[in-house]
Formats: C-alpha cells, sequence, structure tokens
C-alpha cells in the first residue's frame, strides 16, 4: 500500500496516522474538564488500536519496551473522552477523565514543575 499524499493527510476526512521511524506518535494526555496537560508519552500501532477498542488510554513504554495501560497496576486509568489529531497526523491529543494522579510520582500531572533560572521550582503539591 502507497504512503497517503499530504493532501490526503492534511484535508482528506480519513484517519491515517504517521508513525515516526520508530513506529511511534506523540500523545499528548489531557483533562477533559479542566484541560490541564497531564502527561506526554507514545503510542505504536497497537496502543492506538487497544485505545481506540478499549476507551482507555494505551502506550507503548519505551523503557520496558512494550504495551502498558495507564494505570494498569494502579488503577489511575485515562478515560479517553476524545481524541484530536493533529494537521499532518503524526502526534495526537487525547482528551481524558483522569481516576486518579496521572504522574507516577502521584502528582496530579507530570507537569508540575517550572524552570526558575537555572534550576526547577514545584508549582503543584
Amino acid at each position: 500500500m502507497s504512503e497517503p499524499d499530504n493532501t490526503q493527510r492534511e484535508q482528506g476526512r480519513a484517519f491515517l496516522p504517521k508513525f515516526d521511524s520508530n513506529g511511534l506518535l506523540s500523545a499528548v494526555v489531557v483533562d477533559a474538564s479542566s484541560r490541564e496537560v497531564l502527561m506526554v508519552a507514545f503510542m505504536d500501532r497497537d496502543a492506538l488500536d487497544k485505545s481506540l477498542e478499549t476507551g482507555l488510554a494505551h502506550f507503548h513504554s519505551r523503557s520496558r519496551g512494550r504495551l502498558w495501560m495507564k494505570g494498569e497496576s494502579s488503577g489511575h486509568v485515562l478515560r479517553i473522552e476524545e481524541i484530536r489529531v493533529d494537521c499532518d497526523q503524526d502526534a495526537l491529543v487525547l482528551l481524558c477523565k483522569p481516576a486518579g494522579p496521572a504522574c507516577h510520582t502521584g502528582a496530579r500531572t507530570c507537569f508540575y514543575r517550572r524552570i526558575d533560572g537555572e534550576g526547577l521550582v514545584r508549582i503543584l503539591s
């Protein structure tokens, strides 16, 4: 099967995800209610298919080298309410309802610090 052209991907109605050379898409997870960015992860074809099938966010863990469902051990799953696709279909935004903290540290979001000069300052508890 040939690769879709840019017009098909950028202007068409078909979902034609463009995976990178490692077979991954970037996925930004956003709280569907507050619109707060919760985390950034990667999806391969399996993770995308499983997420679409179940309505629960699945990702490709680069460190584990496998498919994983967010919350599979903690119970802090991410229920997908909507998936948005960027213009060239190589990145996704998952609008989710979190069932607990999104970060493995126990923080509500993985983005709980900001750069301050040459260091980091915690901005969320």
